[in-house]
Formats: structure tokens, sequence, C-alpha cells
């Protein structure tokens, strides 16, 4: 054979088998420590990540996100995208911007050289440069000082009046995968895609305030007393009792740690109410359930407890047992995209509470996403009906079963609809379902929806009633065994779509392509 042709043949088979790498993710492990300045509202914080390399690739450089860059001026990807959304523009009235500063990155205690992202839109991304190369199984430390500012509520992290919503905050590896690098500017519509991580995070900040945080809090003294009062005011919510500093010193530092997460969020306020109760799954776990909200009369949230417990329960039993030690949800401050965003153990509640369902169902939605995005961390950027169509599909049962109400349809489901069983009922609301005009096709990446009010319809409401025409075909028993199998198989891994087509497959004995191919159909099915 000639030499130049053999040189070809392996080249092409050199990246024919890159292309076809076997699965991986890499691990990391965080010990941070943030201090919050609730005065000129800022963080200054430190961060050691270890990084293994799991990839049969060696790396020369890591992409990092750095995301409070996204709130830093009006030129962000972040900002053009609300500005281009007729819907959402109200969001950028009277803000305060954000940013991140102070940024020394050191790899093994050696400085790194960093590189900005070719894209000027994209500040919220930054090339660190590895002293030298990170070879297949080995790790690095990489280190790093870091401040931010942060932004007025309008986006997911900021503050409002005297409450911290602390998310997107620390410098972030990319995810690297077998499909390249990950790396992508924060946006407001379309969400995250994270390595799985071990955290350990000491937050210190002014002794009054109440911390919900990602993990389980580890001073016995500040959880004692959360439990404590918690459990009272779980059983009696008439007079709720409101937490008083344990410390006579002016700040205080609480340590919260959690393993084989793909995002660590906290939120901080003062006069939160707290309950606290526990959940008895079937198979005799019991998880620790919080919840915060604010002290005013005659507020739902006084039984938002039962919600997170009813919503840990239900979704257990339905896909798979719930993995952590903690549930919580805490109630945030209004905005002009009132819902929910949610974090492992803890969701963002910013949702009225007009009524009891819609309350609940808010709150089972983001309790919902333990499962998807956090349990199953599926790229949500791209597949955004990986997690939020699937987790819509079942908060539409759970609100079935338990009011005989939708949320989507609301009050305009007529009593008549209401008394029919569960299964009828359901099938009365997706038949409704499919009579609203849904133009894109579900596999539509999250940045390419034009409209906030689209990216919604489709990634949630057209991916139920996708997952609903399987169910019916198949029976609801024989979806939900093989929804499970396919849970038990990609815990805590990047599920791709393949990889859930070819796991129903297997469970059902059967080929679904022509099922899979709507995914990608314009219009109604």
């Amino acid at each position: 054979m000639h030499k130049s042709i053999l040189t070809t043949l392996l080249f092409l088979f050199s990246l024919s088998a890159f292309a076809q790498q076997s699965y991986f993710q890499q691990h990391l492990t965080y010990d941070i420590d943030v201090t919050l300045n609730d005065k000129d509202k800022s963080l200054k914080g430190f961060e050691t990540i270890t990084y293994k390399n799991n990839s049969s690739t060696p790396l020369d450089f890591i992409w990092f996100h750095i995301w409070p860059n996204a709130y830093k001026n009006e030129s962000t990807a972040l900002f053009q995208q609300i500005k281009n959304d007729t819907s959402r523009k109200e969001k950028l009235k009277n803000i305060a911007y954000g940013n991140i500063e102070g940024l020394n990155f050191k790899i093994n205690g050696k400085v790194a050289k960093t590189e900005a992202h070719p894209n000027p839109q994209y500040i919220d991304i930054v090339k660190v440069v590895l002293p030298s190369e990170l070879k297949p199984g080995d790790s690095i430390s990489i280190s790093t000082d870091f401040t931010v500012k942060l932004p007025s509520y309008f986006s997911r992290s900021g503050y409002a009046e005297t409450e911290f919503m602390i998310t997107q905050w620390y410098p972030k590896p990319a995810v690297f995968d077998k499909d390249g690098w990950h790396e992508f500017p924060y946006l407001d519509m379309g969400e995250f895609y994270s390595e799985y991580a071990n955290y350990k995070v000491n937050i210190t900040l002014p002794s009054a305030y109440v911390v919900g945080a990602t993990g389980t809090l580890q001073n016995a003294d500040e959880l004692s007393a959360y439990k404590s009062i918690g459990a009272k005011n779980t059983a009696d919510r008439n007079k709720p009792t409101i937490y008083s500093p344990i410390s006579k010193s002016a700040t205080k530092t609480l340590t919260y740690s959690i393993n084989n997460v793909p995002d660590f969020a906290w939120f901080a306020d003062k006069d939160l109410v707290i309950q606290y109760d526990t959940v008895k799954l079937t198979s005799g776990k019991v998880v620790d359930a919080f919840s915060y909200y604010h002290n005013k009369k005659n507020t739902l949230w006084a039984n938002s407890i039962d919600y997170i417990k009813d919503a840990t329960k239900k979704y257990s039993s339905w896909i798979g047992e719930y993995e952590y030690p903690v549930v919580q949800a805490i109630e945030g401050p209004k905005n002009n995209a009132s819902g929910g965003m949610e974090y492992p153990t803890i969701t963002l509640i910013t949702s009225p509470d007009a009524k009891k369902e819609t309350l609940d169902g808010v709150i089972t939605h983001e309790v919902g996403h333990n499962w998807f995005m956090s349990m199953l961390g599926s790229n949500e950027r791209m597949h955004t009906w990986q997690d939020e169509g699937f987790n819509t599909f079942f908060q539409f049962r759970y609100e079935a079963e338990k009011y005989k109400s939708n949320s989507i349809f609301g009050d305009a489901i007529p009593a008549k609809i209401k008394e029919l069983p569960t299964d009828k009922f359901l099938a009365s609301v997706y038949g409704a379902l499919s009579n609203v005009p849904m133009q894109s096709a579900i596999e539509t990446p999250a940045a390419d929806f034009k409209t906030s009010e689209e990216y919604g319809l489709i990634s949630y409401a057209k991916t139920a009633l996708w997952l609903y025409l399987l169910e019916s075909q198949i029976g609801q028993e024989k979806f939900d065994k093989a929804f499970q199998a396919y849970f038990a198989e990609w815990k805590n891994r990047h599920p791709t779509p393949a990889d859930f087509k070819a796991s129903m497959e297997k469970s059902l004995g059967t080929n679904l392509d022509k099922y899979f191919n709507l995914l990608n159909q314009q219009g109604k099915f």
C-alpha cells in the first residue's frame, strides 16, 4: 500500500476512534470560602477545585464559566437575548449591574495564563491555559480568588430588598465530554449543563440571616435551631416562631457539604419562617425537608412543607428514589417571570401564592428538577425537553391525581371534566393541549427559540404531550417501568436523547424510531 494512502487511512481511523470515544465524565471537588457583604451587595471568595481528567484526551486548557460577568453590561449575550424578546424587555428597567473580578487562577500553585473567549459577547467565559498537559487519569488543583458584585434580581442571581439569591456565582469549569467542550454564555432563556462534583462551602455572613443552601448544614448548633424552630412552625402554622441568632458575634460561618451534584446555590434573608419535617420513602430512607418563606398573614406558604414532602414521595415512587439527604424550597421575590428556579436540594420559588393548587404545582415542578437536572444531568441548553418536558409530564400527573387541576389550563377546565377519573381527566387535558398551536420542533436548542413563550410551550408542554402519546400507546405501568430503568441506568450521569431512546427501546422491546422522529416535527403531532 502506498505510504501516503496508509497515512491517510490511519489519520481517518484515529478521527473515527476519537469520535466514538466511550462514555466518560470528569470529576471535580470544590472547596469554597465566601463572605457576604450585605451592605454593598458583594461576595468575596476563594475556591480550590480538584479536577480529574477521566477522558482519553490530554487537556492543555480548561474553559471556565464566570457567570456574574453576564450581568456586567448590555452587550453581553444575556442582555442581547432579553432585549430581543419583547415580552421580557421590561425586566431591564432600573436594574443594577453585576460582575466578577479579582481572578488569579493557579494550577498546582503555579500562575496560569487566561484568554478571553473570541466572541466579544461572551465575557462570562474564560480559557484557563494549563502550564503543562493534564494527562488522562491525572488530577490537578485549580485555585483562584474572586469578588462578585451582585446584580439586582432580574435573572436568577442577585438581591431584592433584604433577600439574596446567590446562584451562578463562582468560577466553574465547563463540561468536557465525548463531544468536546460545552462552554456557552449565561442566558435567561436556557439553562445549564454542569459537571458532577463534591462540594464543601463555608459561608460567612451577618448572624441574623437565615440561610438555605445546597447540601447539608454541618454546624450542629445552627442545624438544631433550624430543626427545632421548623418543627414548631410545622406543628402550629398560625403563629410562627422566628429564628433568632444563636451567636452573639456579628457574623457566623456556616458550612455545607454534599457529594455528586452538578451545582451549588444558596439563599439568605432575615425574618424568614422556617418549617421542618421529614420525608420517609418506601425504602425506609428518611430525608430532611425544609421550607423557608416570608412572614405574611394568611400566606399559603404555611402549607409549603406538605407540598415539598408530597412531591418528593410521588416522584420517588414514579421515577426512582430521591438520592439526597435533604430537600428544600425557599420563597423568593416576585419578578416579571414568576415561577421558580431549581438547584440541587433547594429551589427558589418566585410564583405568587394566590391558590394552593398553583403554589403546590410550582413547588412540585421545581422539587422535581432534583430528578431532571440534578440526578439526570442532561444538556439542558441543547435538549431542554429532557429536563423541562420530562418534569412537566410528571407535574401534570401530580396535579391531576391530587387536585384534578392543570397548570396550563387553570380555571378554564370545566367542572364536568374535573369530575372524571384521573386517567380520563388527563386524557382531556392532553386532548386540549394537542389543539394548541405549537410550531417549533421539540428538539430545538434553547437559544434558538425566538420568544420565551415559544420556549416554554415547546420545551415544557409539547414534550409532555409527546411523552403522553407513548404512555397511552403502551400503558402507564409499562411506561413507568421503562422510565425507572432509564433513571437507574443514567442516574448521576449525562444522558443524551440517543441514550434515552436506547434505554426505552431496550425496556419495551420495540423500535421507537417513528415515535422519536416526532421530536423534529414542526407544528402539531
